[in-house]
């Protein structure tokens, strides 16, 4: 089943040296500036089924960094290889070249130089030009045309109107197919959410093969995934509690477990009025406003988030408007768009038949994965076991929603409140909206009683919510467009 294009010639690998962005060296070891090596390798290292799927389903054929983080999860990895390799390799109305150029221009918009790099050698590897390298300048007209929906699709999600769909779809020589946009909108939700989990997890670069003194690390602002300085050192995970002046994280998860028991008890007790459910949405919706990225409970600078991310060159070729950037669906003091309501236009009931119909076979494999993180759940919470972890695993899903203002009417969002902690609240704000500010001190400062491997459950709910409500918007409006 595997697919490899060609390995890159002499010239072409002079070519790859050129495009990829700058070098330098990581301060950690292992797949993850976060994660202690010897976790992630224990897990490759008992997991056969892990080296079967790579082998089946990686287009670079080598066992990468995000692979091996994500194989803590290897049910999850299978959906996600699977349905990934489809959107790279497999029968589909955009060429190959093209598939490749669309995953950069999407993690250009998070300055996610890891994803760039993998996509330069593979957009190379697979008959890609040159030149398209040198920034949006050099490629055709009809791919620099999906700038003004990637952008919107990364940072602000609920302003694309059918306009925009029809505006791609009625260019004339540089239109686009429904089918192939369906295609491009799948590959730039998955590599902004993928975005999402490389910062989340504190993806190291790849080692590169052919240079003899170690990594290539590519980084591009403060707030890579090599923000290690001070006390950030990864043999340094324990933080204590008086760093973050918060109570002692062995009675923070037992809290945690009586609310979550509560929770369930109230909800088989009472069931709360729609018009108090509505308004427990509106609460949480706007509290969300204030919890920023680069909070003082982290004893971060304010003003070090409010200049604009220096964006390096090799970066913003890639992209228009660089300085464009998520704001909060609710924003303060203005009326702000309508909420969606999930009912109104469900993945299940409306996303997944519309893109089955213009790109087959994606949606299934989409639906399969939504599913599998959603439900995925080995009912332990740190040292405890026989823990039912449902509860939490639909506020972490819900909430990332709510700030791409979607609500679900059945939904209690007072839950919300109740089960993410601030700290944690900030770090799914910061990986969701804007991951490249993520520093492993957020990382660390939350659920410090919990395995490596939870946290990284987490990353991957994060991320799949984020690709759900991603493509919901993009996929209403080309349904509006339709009728």
């Amino acid at each position: 089943m595997r697919c490899l294009g060609p390995q890159p010639s002499t010239a072409e690998s002079e070519i790859l040296e050129d495009k990829r962005i700058l070098v330098s060296q990581p301060l950690t070891r292992g797949p993850s500036a976060f994660i202690p090596e010897k976790e992630v390798v224990q897990a490759n290292t008992v997991d056969e089924r892990t080296n079967f799927l790579v082998e089946e389903y990686s287009t670079s054929g080598r066992l990468d960094n995000i692979t091996q983080v994500m194989s803590l999860h290897t049910q999850y990895l299978e959906s996600f290889l699977r349905s990934q390799f489809y959107m790279l390799r497999m029968d589909g109305p955009l060429p190959l070249p093209h598939r490749h150029y669309i995953a950069i221009m999407a993690a250009a918009r998070h300055q996610c130089s890891y994803l760039i790099n993998m996509h330069v050698d593979e957009f190379l590897k697979t008959g890609g030009i040159a030149e398209w390298l040198n920034g949006l300048e050099y490629v055709p007209q009809r791919l620099k045309n999906l700038n003004e929906i990637n952008k919107l699709l990364a940072h602000r999600p609920w302003l694309i109107t059918k306009e925009h769909i029809q505006k791609l779809v009625k260019t004339g020589e540089n239109n686009w197919s429904l089918p192939e946009l369906v295609h491009a909108v799948v590959l730039l939700a998955h590599y902004h959410a993928l975005a999402s989990f490389v910062f989340g997890s504190g993806i190291n670069p790849e080692r590169d093969p052919e240079i003899s003194n170690g990594f290539r690390l590519i980084s591009v602002n403060n707030f890579c995934v090599c923000d290690l300085a001070n006390d950030n050192n990864i043999e340094n995970a324990s933080l204590t509690g008086s760093n973050f002046g918060i109570v002692d994280s062995l009675s923070e998860l037992e809290a945690l477990m009586d609310r979550m028991k509560r929770l369930q008890g109230e909800r088989e007790d009472e069931e709360a009025s729609q018009e108090e459910m509505t308004t427990r949405f509106e609460k949480e919706k706007k509290e969300s406003l204030f919890v920023v990225s680069g909070d003082t409970f982290h004893s971060f600078p304010h003003s070090d988030f409010e200049d604009d991310m220096i964006i390096t060159s090799d970066v913003s070729r890639y992209i228009e408007d660089p300085g464009f950037g998520y704001e909060d669906f609710a924003r303060r003091g203005e009326e702000h768009l309508p909420t969606f309501r999930a009912q109104d236009y469900t993945w299940e009931n409306h996303g997944f038949s519309l893109v089955n119909r213009l790109y087959s076979d994606i949606g299934h494999l989409l639906d399969e994965k939504f599913r599998m993180v959603y439900n995925l759940t080995y009912n332990t919470m740190a040292a405890h076991e026989d823990v039912d972890t449902t509860t939490l695993r639909r506020a972490l899903f819900n909430y990332v929603h709510c700030m791409f203002g979607i609500r679900y009417d059945d939904y209690d969002y007072g839950e919300v409140n109740q089960l993410l902690e601030r700290s944690l609240k900030v770090y799914i704000k910061t990986v969701t909206c804007y991951p490249e500010r993520t520093t492993k001190r957020m990382y660390d400062s939350y659920w410090r009683q919990f395995k490596h491997s939870e946290k990284v459950h987490v990353n991957l709910l994060l991320m799949e919510a984020r690709m759900q409500a991603e493509l919901l918007y993009a996929l209403r409006a080309i349904t509006r467009h339709l009728t």
